[in-house]
């Protein structure tokens, strides 16, 4: 399962709206031979289950199944893997655990089982919920993972007074924060981000280009403008950009003519792009994994709405003062009690930063 698991991993960032899910078959006849192993592919088909049983071949009767997530029992654009199990003649099927899609939720495990299939639920159940956190979160709660990358000071600061911000932390950090980037589906700016960097938000990595992500702006007053790379590019790389009703048609109109995907969305107190609504869109849309990467106020307000569920902050050891820039703004929190909890998961040495992984206690409905 933990060989599957990795198999699984593959499909991180690629195969929304679809969960990442591995298979790996086992001949224990043939003193545990794997004949057969299978991620889900991009675009999120064909399934695990299928690559795995392809590529067994006829080694595949017999054999025991190990899957990361129950497999599917209902029809959409292919055929149900636990049918294909069945009419493979697997012997024995391992899952971690179950679908949280309503149109399997047990119904795999209930068909592989009524087939005469000997079916065990549960083994590193809480790996492959990490795993498939993203997919969780987009069935049951309708909003993707959110994942909030920063990259600070050793005193919480993004840029000097003057703001300068390249570079606070050195090339490992960058490199690792580009991976981050081919690990999800989409990544999450705000407009001030846009109109102070003009950035490509691309993956950059040397064999990683294909994997970069869709790119979301938020953008209340729509003030982007044909001429920034995001939207020069659009039909190379996507490009949605969330705005208001407020937003004038014409300007709507010219970004979709470039190939921008424009979501009117509703407005908070403020006046600025509601974060939920904003959330529930991205779910329905299919995303399952977005990472939010600037700037200050957009931070901010996820972090407000306490929608983020992990934190993965890359720390230097500069110091640059309390008259730079804060990672975070005001969240206006007058108790203890009223702020975010996060529990610290890993920290890892990124040359002479530090990569510290955070996850929320008490994750948002």
């Amino acid at each position: 399962m933990r060989s599957a698991l990795a198999l699984a991993r593959r499909g991180l960032g690629k195969v929304a709206p679809n969960p990442a899910v591995g298979c790996i078959l086992v001949r224990p006849d043939l003193g545990d031979r794997i004949v057969g192993r299978g991620w889900t592919q991009p675009g999120g088909r064909p399934h695990a289950e299928t690559e795995s049983l392809v590529r067994a071949g006829a080694l595949a009767e017999a054999s025991t199944a190990y899957v990361t997530l129950e497999p599917c029992s209902h029809t959409g654009e292919t055929a149900p893997c636990a049918d294909a199990l069945i009419a493979a003649k697997i012997a024995r099927v391992v899952v971690a655990m179950e679908d949280p899609d309503p149109r399997v939720s047990g119904r795999g495990i209930a068909k592989l089982r009524a087939a005469g299939i000997d079916v065990s639920v549960g083994a590193m159940a809480s790996d492959a919920a990490e795993l498939n956190a993203g997919f969780i979160n987009k069935t049951q709660r309708v909003k993707p993972l959110y994942s909030l990358k920063t990259a600070t000071s050793m005193d919480g600061k993004v840029a000097t007074v003057s703001g300068h911000s390249r570079w606070i932390t050195g090339p490992q950090a960058r490199n690792t924060g580009h991976f981050l980037r081919a690990q999800n589906d989409a990544i999450l700016v705000g407009i001030g981000t846009v109109l102070a960097d003009d950035p490509a938000l691309t993956c950059r990595l040397p064999g990683l280009s294909q994997m970069s992500p869709i790119r979301i702006v938020v953008d209340s007053k729509l003030r982007v403008t044909p001429s920034h790379r995001l939207v020069a590019t659009a039909r190379e790389t996507p490009t949605w950009v969330c705005t208001t009703k407020a937003a004038a048609s014409e300007k709507i109109i010219t970004l979709e003519t470039l190939g921008v995907k424009v979501l009117v969305l509703d407005t908070d107190a403020f006046s600025r792009v509601d974060l939920i609504d904003l959330s529930r869109h991205l779910a329905k849309d299919g995303l399952t994994r977005v990472l939010i990467e600037g700037g200050a106020a957009l931070s901010t307000g996820f972090l407000a709405k306490k929608l983020v569920d992990h934190i993965y902050w890359f720390r230097s050891t500069k110091i640059i003062g309390g008259d730079g820039y804060d990672a975070v703004q005001d969240l206006g929190n007058s108790l203890i009690n009223d702020t975010s909890a996060f529990t610290h998961r890993r920290t890892y040495d990124m040359g002479p930063d530090k990569l510290e992984i955070l996850s929320q206690d008490q994750p948002s409905l």
